[in-house]
């Protein structure tokens, strides 16, 4: 079976970085999954999925800190859903390959009706209040995907997208486009979270030269 993305020759990755989605956390399935094989058969490999805050801003600057020392060259990042969107932003700022899954496309239009109190997805007595000026970062990130993707354009072997067409969530055609020069493999069904995900996992490790 050939795969998805081209046989590039690069690195094998060292570190890498696992970004969840919004209302989420590092318990969510495919965080879990992710982390559960990286364990078990990349035991080098330096896995950090941090709980990322409400505020975009403040998850940004959290991840660009913590991954500061990491080396260019051999790490890469994870993103899922809003993830995504973070993981294009960081793939973008770093130079590093990026595998998004369900990226948010546009989350600055979408999570506009989210303000106010929310609860996480893994813990329903955790609560956060999503602020107005959230929705202001993603603008600025999102022009910060614009800017620098004109001059950086994705490239089948820097970028590697899971899209559901079966996506309940968000236009599996935006998420598309949004991947547009990547290499993207397009699931006919399934749904945002990627239920079927353990069909998918190797091509993401393979992506990763892992």
């Amino acid at each position: 079976m050939t795969p998805d993305y081209p046989s590039a020759m690069r690195p094998t990755t060292t570190h890498l970085l696992y970004l969840h989605g919004f209302r989420s956390s590092p318990q969510s399935m495919k965080a879990r999954k992710v982390a559960a094989r990286v364990q078990a058969e990349h035991p080098d490999v330096t896995w950090w999925c941090p709980q990322l805050p409400p505020s975009p801003a403040e998850a940004m600057a959290l991840v660009m800190q913590g991954t500061a020392s990491w080396p260019r060259e051999t790490m890469a990042v994870v993103g899922s859903s809003l993830g995504g969107f973070y993981a294009r932003w960081f793939s973008l700022q770093t130079g590093c390959p990026a595998v998004l899954l369900n990226p948010a496309p546009f989350p600055a239009r979408d999570l506009s009706t989210y303000i106010g109190e929310q609860t996480a997805w893994h813990d329903p007595e955790e609560r956060f209040f999503f602020q107005p000026g959230f929705v202001d970062e993603l603008r600025a990130q999102q022009a910060d995907i614009d800017r620098l993707a004109a001059r950086q354009p994705a490239t089948p072997e820097g970028l590697f997208a899971i899209v559901a067409q079966g996506d309940e969530v968000l236009d599996w055609r935006e998420m598309q486009a949004f991947c547009a020069g990547g290499t993207v493999r397009l699931l006919e069904g399934s749904d945002h979270a990627i239920s079927d995900f353990d069909d998918h996992v190797d091509a993401l490790f393979g992506f990763l030269n892992l």
